[in-house]
């Protein structure tokens, strides 16, 4: 569920999940220090359920947890975000084991002990990466979504099914909306971020609007039986296309 977008304007969070509560204290207080949220949790378990709960900016795991290892985590979790910086730490340091960690999609692999400040620059460069990665998304103008087209410029959503076609002329907010869907397509925009970019305030009354908007782009989509746009309960919202899920 990662937008390095969503956290500039707030301390990014970070997921972090380690079995030894003392070392998980330490290495959490010295992220705090370096103004970072960090969430903590000691087993793989717990941090999955975090994950589901939470938007985090980079998540760092332990290898050897209980009740689920930090590499059966990353691949619940790459399975649901391909995008999210994951950060591995072990004791361990056969290859094989630091191979795994990188087929899994690693950003980094760091073997205890190790230097704090090498920690936070490894932290640092991976969140700069993200962050471009982010900004190229934002720049798209036009997108696929199943059996749709989007042309954000233009604000036109184009529905072609076989000798069917039909064609909608959207809102400015309501383009705007849908853009911030396709760029999150199949994982969670917050309602924060939402708001905070298109109405300029989060409060009740621009909640309220944006569920009046969410409701139209619903009855636009509903032509293609496979899109849907579903409630996260106290997050936001999921552009989600069935087909592309399940792929």
């Amino acid at each position: 569920m990662y937008n390095a977008q969503t956290m500039t304007a707030q301390k990014q969070r970070i997921l972090l999940v380690e079995d030894d509560q003392n070392f998980g204290d330490v290495l959490r207080s010295y992220l705090e220090m370096h103004d970072y949220d960090v969430v903590l949790e000691t087993d793989g378990d717990a941090g999955l359920n975090a994950y589901q709960n939470d938007e985090f900016s980079l998540c760092i795991f332990d290898v050897m947890m209980p009740k689920k290892d930090g590499f059966t985590l990353a691949r619940e979790i790459r399975a649901k975000d391909e995008d999210m910086p994951i950060i591995f730490l072990t004791a361990k340091t056969m290859k094989d084991d630091i191979l795994q960690g990188f087929k899994i999609g690693a950003d980094d692999y760091i073997t205890k002990p190790f230097n704090s400040e090498e920690l936070l620059l490894r932290i640092q460069a991976i969140l700069k990466r993200s962050q471009q990665r982010s900004d190229a998304n934002e720049d798209v103008k036009e997108f696929e979504i199943g059996k749709f087209h989007f042309n954000y410029p233009l604000r036109i959503l184009t529905f072609k099914d076989g000798d069917e076609s039909v064609q909608e002329k959207l809102s400015p907010k309501e383009a705007h909306l849908l853009k911030m869907f396709c760029v999150k397509k199949n994982d969670v925009l917050s309602r924060s971020e939402a708001l905070t970019k298109i109405w300029g305030e989060d409060n009740y009354f621009t909640a309220r609007s944006m569920d009046v908007f969410v409701t139209k782009l619903r009855k636009y989509l509903k032509l293609d039986p496979n899109i849907e746009i579903v409630n996260i309960h106290g997050n936001g919202f999921q552009l989600l296309v069935v087909d592309e899920v399940e792929k």
